[in-house]
């Protein structure tokens, strides 16, 4: 009986957009035994992709409301439910593996947790970032972000700025693939979580000059900015690079080239300008760069348009162009949109 209601959110947990597919070794078993209890399991096993009231919850899982509440909120506080408020109203929702659930396990990240996640990925990686559209958007380098020619919604300044609230976590796959012994040393601290309305402070809360100053640390050190790939109301900024990000390795490691959904930008580099100093094959995060005849030369299909090769060339040789309107791929219009578009992609709905 245990496992039967493990498999049972394993099942609810892939009938959602982001998708959390079943694998031969069932590995995804024993990660989510590593995270939820089995009275949690149960009481999650009755939510679904859709906002529910706590009432009707509270029917569903035979409590009190007054009982539901208290185990919901503490569902929430460990991120594997989500929860909004209608004027005193509570509904609540089943929150995705990825992005959602193991974004929340830093306070439970160890060994095991690592090694088990890592399994799972290896084994049902490649099903989750298959769907268009993709999880993760790579957006312009802050420093390129020029209200003149950046989308408005690849302007991560605007994004910075249209915010009510700030705050910083670490990177957990930084964090993940330090545990199995991988890795790099690229900052850490660096994961920004950002609100669109105001709300309580938290402990980890920092200022918009601050949540700017981790951006421009990110393009100094050569990191992609990627966000949730919808254009309104963004609620994160993750720095990342191609060892560690399990979007990127997608690109890298499993040879997906759209794993991550590509900004609407493609860089390029005039040979004439060109030291052939290698500062642009290096920054570039998902190895769309190459030397050839003496000089570095970018491939178009590979790039996925953050522009840190122009960010880090010190002979300004690199250059980063909008696509074509014809080549320009828009973004979900907000998350709703880009939970059906993928529903859809994935064959479950019409």
């Amino acid at each position: 009986m245990p496992d039967e209601i493990f498999h049972d959110l394993a099942e609810a947990l892939d009938s959602l957009p982001n998708a959390f597919p079943k694998t031969e070794s069932g590995v995804e078993i024993k990660l989510l035994k590593k995270i939820f209890t089995e009275d949690e399991a149960t009481l999650a096993c009755e939510l679904n992709g859709d906002y529910q009231s706590l009432d009707l919850l509270a029917v569903y899982a035979k409590l009190t409301p007054r009982e539901a509440r208290k185990k919901l909120i503490g569902l929430v506080k460990k991120g594997l439910v989500w929860m909004k408020k209608e004027n005193a109203d509570l509904f609540f929702r089943l929150a995705p593996f990825v992005v959602g659930i193991f974004e929340a396990q830093l306070e439970v990240m160890d060994h095991e947790f690592s090694h088990l996640f890592e399994h799972y990925m290896l084994e049902a990686g490649q099903e989750i970032m298959k769907y268009d559209p993709g999880i993760h958007r790579a957006v312009p380098a802050v420093s390129l972000a020029k209200s003149e020619w950046v989308l408005p919604y690849d302007d991560v300044k605007t994004m910075i700025e249209n915010a009510k609230a700030f705050s910083v976590r670490d990177c957990i796959c930084r964090v993940q693939q330090g545990l199995i012994g991988k890795g790099c040393d690229a900052p850490r601290h660096n994961c920004l979580m950002l609100s669109v309305r105001e709300r309580p402070a938290k402990p980890d809360d920092i200022s918009k000059a601050e949540a700017l100053a981790i951006l421009n640390e990110a393009d100094k050190v050569g990191l992609v900015h990627c966000v949730s790939n919808h254009q309104a109301n963004i609620s994160y900024i993750c720095n990342c690079c191609g060892c560690c990000c399990g979007i990127l390795r997608g690109i890298n490691e499993w040879g997906m080239e759209k794993s991550v959904a590509h900004a609407n930008y493609f860089a390029a580099i005039d040979p004439d300008l060109c030291a052939n100093c290698g500062t642009c094959i290096i920054r570039c995060q998902v190895n769309a760069i190459s030397e050839q005849n003496n000089v570095s030369n970018v491939e178009k299909m590979k790039c996925i348009g953050c522009g840190l090769c122009v960010t880090g060339c010190p002979e300004d040789a690199a250059q980063i162009t909008r696509k074509p309107e014809d080549e320009i791929v828009h973004p979900p219009i907000d998350f709703t949109d880009w939970e059906q578009q993928r529903l859809r992609n994935r064959g479950m709905i019409n």
